[in-house]
């Protein structure tokens, strides 16, 4: 999970780096680390999401989506 101390450090870098002054190289490389993680939380967080995602057809009939994913390896 990504802090919000986290997220404004990531935007605090963003807007410096669109300055004169830039980011120094250490900067950069603790951007992308942070970015790295900001997207692994994301895309955790979706996942999570779409395991209790359930898909209800016009008969009422109810599917987790998961079960698509597990009918489509097969």
């Amino acid at each position: 999970m990504i802090t919000q101390e986290q997220i404004d450090r990531i935007n605090f870098l963003a807007h410096k780096s669109k300055t004169e002054d830039g980011l120094t190289e250490e900067e950069k490389a603790e951007q992308a680390q942070l970015r790295q993680e900001y997207v692994a939380a994301m895309r955790a967080s979706l996942r999570g999401q779409l395991d209790h995602t359930v898909v209800q057809y016009p008969d009422g009939t109810r599917k987790k989506l998961s079960d698509f994913k597990n009918e489509n390896k097969e």
